[in-house]
């Protein structure tokens, strides 16, 4: 099988930008967070619907930013 309805969007969440990545594979909708630098992965998710598995990668993604500490250099 091959990803289709593929689809990449810059957001800002918790004041870290976040590349949001979801693509569907059969009938399920994937979706991926990556912080943009240095492009870790912070939440994968999955749904039936694009909209379900991006709100559920978008909330994970905000609790796990929400508790990382900013460090200034």
């Amino acid at each position: 099988m091959k990803a289709e309805e593929y689809r990449e969007r810059r957001l800002e969440v918790e004041g870290w930008e976040v590349n949001l990545t979801s693509y569907r594979i059969g009938a399920i909708f994937h979706c991926h967070a990556d912080n943009v630098s240095p492009g870790a992965n912070i939440a994968r998710t999955r749904g039936e619907s694009r909209e379900e598995a991006e709100e559920k990668a978008l909330e994970r993604a905000r609790q796990h930013l929400s508790r990382t500490r900013r460090r200034v250099v």
